[in-house]
């Protein structure tokens, strides 16, 4: 009798436990369950790239520093003006002008000025 009661209980455990499970998946496995683990997994990617370029950016500035110190080109590395040389694709300095979008008026700042500089990777360098 003991046996039959244990194993009575055993089966109903084990039918409990399976069926949590399985409503448990087929929660995640709704569109909008979906959807959300979508846009995390989006957001966490996202965070990734953002880390990686990051640290790209801060490797590169190192390694600019690194050049700069044994090309003798200190002073440009730490914020003087950059030799021509260093900047191929550069051809005028142009003032830039400023658009006020409360008022709606232009108006030209020679405080601020845009290089016309080719980021086009397909050229031939």
């Amino acid at each position: 009798m003991f046996r039959r009661a244990f194993w009575f209980s055993a089966g109903a455990a084990a039918g409990v436990w399976a069926t949590t499970k399985v409503n448990r998946k087929l929660k995640q496995l709704t569109p909008e369950s979906l959807a959300a683990q979508a846009a995390n997994k989006a957001l966490e990617a996202g965070h990734r790239l953002k880390d990686f370029a990051l640290d790209v950016r801060d490797n590169m500035a190192q390694r600019e520093a690194e050049l700069g110190e044994a090309l003798g080109l200190r002073a440009s590395v730490e914020g003087g003006p950059r030799p021509a040389a260093l900047e191929p694709g550069r051809t005028t300095v142009r003032p830039v002008a400023a658009v006020d979008h409360r008022h709606g008026t232009t108006h030209r700042s020679n405080e601020k000025y845009v290089d016309t500089y080719s980021y086009n990777r397909n050229e031939d360098h």
